[in-house]
């Protein structure tokens, strides 16, 4: 067998998968039950029906790319965020890019007052879901009245033949301080070691992933105590630098995207998938190429002004490897 059979041969047995925050992938029309006044053509960004073609071929070209120098492949299965509907999702695995790739998804209608859900793409030639469900993370305002946010998406499925299980997250943002808000975001890790435990319960030896937009780094307490409580892995802790990130913010660099999962994702028994490798995937298309924020997120919009780029977050992945 020569090298390049050989490599050509590992390669098939190797599956992406990846997380993206797509920034406000919304659709052109007004749903009144949610907040999306910012995104119509009428509004003052002008989001039109050309932009939003533009952005579904570019996010679509972005997702095809992830992984691919290491698979050979478009990624198995993706974890989206600021996603509006199903309308969206639809129009987005219809694109350019994506219309070959056999991609399904699995999305529920949140509460988030802005409208704006998780949910998961995958590849029905690899992974068959046999089950899915949505967990909120109950949260109150300064009145004591509900404050709804995303809810978190457990995805239940077989990777080839392996059972799998894909916790999808996009915790509540920064936006009020990071100190102001953190008692969210521990909320949000409370439920999702809520899940987990639950899922242990029924199988100890249980594979998970948890994917998302977190909203704290690698190092911050709410992805500490969930790491710890679990005894999972991040292989994001050591990419996060002061040169690179996957969202950046008055020029520091966060990495609020993020995969980890169980530890039996490093065992290699015959038939079942091992941990390969893990990266932020920020080649240069999706950056800057230019000015003071070179090297930084091609976004679509700054603020109200529209620049037509991708999205204000880099996806990351990780490379899951099938073993003999």
């Amino acid at each position: 067998m020569n090298d390049l059979f050989e490599d050509n041969f590992s390669i098939h047995y190797k599956h992406t998968i990846a997380f993206y925050n797509l920034e406000n992938l919304f659709d052109i029309h007004d749903d009144h039950q949610t907040n999306d006044n910012d995104l119509l053509p009428t509004s003052v960004k002008k989001w039109t029906y050309k932009r939003y073609e533009n952005k579904l071929r570019k996010i679509g070209f972005a997702i095809s790319s992830i992984g691919f120098k290491e698979t050979d492949k478009h990624p198995a299965i993706i974890g989206l965020a600021e996603v509006e509907n199903d309308a969206v999702l639809k129009d987005l695995i219809a694109s350019k890019h994506l219309s070959h790739c056999n991609y399904r998804f699995v999305h529920f209608d949140s509460m988030d007052e802005r409208g704006i859900d998780v949910a998961l793409l995958y590849d029905s030639t690899y992974f068959r879901v046999s089950y899915s469900e949505t967990f909120s993370v109950e949260l109150t305002n300064d009145e004591g009245l509900p404050d709804y946010t995303r809810d978190i998406l457990l995805v239940t499925g077989f990777l080839e033949e392996e059972e799998i299980h894909v916790i999808v997250n996009h915790w509540s943002s920064r936006r009020e301080g990071a100190n102001e808000t953190g008692f969210k975001r521990l909320a949000a890790s409370n439920k999702v070691i809520e899940v987990i435990e639950t899922l242990k319960l029924k199988n100890k030896h249980a594979k998970i992933i948890v994917i998302g937009d977190f909203n704290d780094d690698p190092n911050n307490d709410s992805i500490q105590r969930l790491i710890k409580n679990q005894d999972l892995f991040n292989p994001m802790e050591s990419l996060l630098s002061f040169s690179r990130g996957s969202t950046s913010h008055d020029f520091k660099w966060n990495l609020f995207d993020q995969i980890m999962f169980t530890k039996n994702f490093f065992e290699t028994e015959p038939n079942t998938f091992s941990y390969l490798e893990a990266n932020i995937f920020d080649d240069d298309f999706l950056k800057l190429f230019s000015g003071k924020y070179k090297g930084k997120p091609f976004r679509t919009y700054v603020g109200k002004k529209y620049k037509g780029g991708y999205s204000d977050h880099f996806p990351v992945y990780a490379i899951f490897k099938k073993n003999d």
